[in-house]
């Protein structure tokens, strides 16, 4: 038998042993991440979540599995990720809904409260596109031609509160002119009556709106970026073309769960600007019209709280409801 001083540095060793955390005795990862995307498969958020969780799968050299959780615009997939252990094993690719729900739906988490920011990224600009038909060449035509004929030019989006809807209501309430809102299923269905000349104007993101100008199946009219956007260089902006201030992004960002230790957002924040540096992730985003925008979990979060006051204050203003 050990003499009792031997015996009790043993015991000592392995309570410390024991008490040692997690985090310590496993670096993280040391299993695979769970990267919620809260919209349905082929979409745009997925689009851009899928090369990137191939990439980080191998930086992190875990499997980065992609689970689509869509509905209500993006809250179920979030409260999942909410409701998550705030140990990195489960993550969440948002989009710019995240900014709008909190004005116009009950929401069961507090979006600023609830989740830890890691980066942005990407954005991707949103693009003012019109049937050709419609005899306007720019945006100052389009508020003239808007002032002139009230609730008599048409424009679709997908759905009460989607970034096409909101686009459309911001330059309605910048430019104060009243045109009537046509919600459909869905981005695709939108523009596909928009091309048919049912409706007249659409604010599509850029990679889904531009193909059609180049066909010219539609007259695009203006990007909605601060500056002149690298895939349509022949476009001016809505603010530098007849509407200061307008600016009109969808775009998408990592969050964890509140809580989660600060390591492990320093270290997946590292990750992923790494990846977003790559040339082909680079190139692969500049063809779906996205552009590469990573940044610091402050930054994010910063963003995020502007973008809710502004969707609050269009909001309220413009009276829009959830029917």
């Amino acid at each position: 038998m050990l003499p009792r001083h031997v015996l009790c540095s043993v015991l000592y060793g392995i309570a410390l042993v024991l008490a040692v955390p997690e985090s310590f005795a496993q670096p993280y990862p040391a299993r695979p991440i769970r990267l919620v995307v809260p919209y349905p498969p082929g979409g745009g958020a997925d689009n851009v979540a899928r090369p990137l969780a191939q990439k980080l799968s191998e930086a992190l050299g875990q499997q980065v599995v992609i689970d689509n959780r869509g509905g209500a615009a993006g809250i179920v997939g979030a409260q999942i990720v909410a409701q998550s252990k705030p140990d990195g094993y489960t993550l969440l690719d948002d989009s710019s809904s995240r900014a709008v729900n909190p004005a116009i739906r009950p929401l069961p988490f507090d979006t600023m409260k609830d989740f830890a920011p890691i980066s942005m990224i990407v954005i991707n600009p949103s693009i003012l596109v019109v049937h050709p038909s419609l005899p306007v060449n720019t945006v100052a035509d389009l508020i003239r031609l808007a002032k002139q004929r009230p609730r008599q030019i048409m424009y679709a989006s997908s759905g009460v509160g989607s970034a096409l809807h909101m686009g459309a209501e911001l330059f309605k309430y910048l430019a104060k002119v009243d045109m009537l809102h046509v919600p459909y299923k869905g981005g695709g269905p939108a523009l596909a009556d928009l091309i048919g000349g049912h409706v007249q104007l659409v604010f599509p993101n850029i990679a889904s709106g531009l193909p059609h100008v180049k066909s010219g199946k539609l007259k695009g009219i203006a990007v909605c970026s601060t500056k002149r956007s690298r895939a349509a260089p022949q476009l001016p902006t809505v603010a530098e073309s007849g509407l200061p201030g307008f600016e009109l992004y969808e775009w998408n960002a990592l969050f964890a769960p509140a809580g989660t230790p600060p390591e492990i957002i320093a270290r997946l924040n590292a990750e992923l600007a790494k990846v977003l540096r790559m040339p082909d992730i680079q190139e692969r985003l500049f063809q779906m019209g996205a552009e590469p925008a990573p940044g610091t979990p402050q930054e994010l979060d910063d963003y995020v709280r502007r973008e809710i006051v502004k969707w609050e204050k269009v909001v309220r203003v413009m009276n829009i409801k959830v029917e």
